[in-house]
């Protein structure tokens, strides 16, 4: 059996939170929980365990594709340092990034 993705993973926690919420009986929401998404009832478990320490749903992440650029060293020695000390991935810095870049854009033409 293949591996969750991160969305799936996210996926999964949201169910398992819903569950919990209702107020089911653990084992209840255990069953339900690995029915639904075809997980073992030690997956679902632990999905509902983690679950339980959530304050709000998690946010489900967009699929990502791989891109290669060329940039010019200093403005990859930049983008390192912020994504080191913002504590995002590079890949997020960039998206973030070219996604306020097309916003003006869309602004102004």
């Amino acid at each position: 059996m293949a591996r969750a993705t991160k969305a799936e993973k996210a996926q999964h926690l949201n169910a398992a939170r819903g569950l919990l919420q209702r107020r089911l009986a653990r084992a209840d929401a255990v069953r339900q929980l690995s029915g639904e998404f075809d997980l073992s009832e030690r997956q679902a478990y632990r999905y509902l365990e983690k679950a339980s320490q959530l304050d709000r749903p998690v946010e489900v992440p967009e699929t990502t594709i791989p891109v290669t650029l060329k940039l010019p060293p200093r403005t990859v020695e930049l983008l390192r340092k912020y994504a080191k000390s913002s504590g995002l991935t590079i890949g997020a810095v960039v998206t973030a990034a070219l996604n306020a870049f097309l916003r003006t854009l869309k602004r102004h033409g």
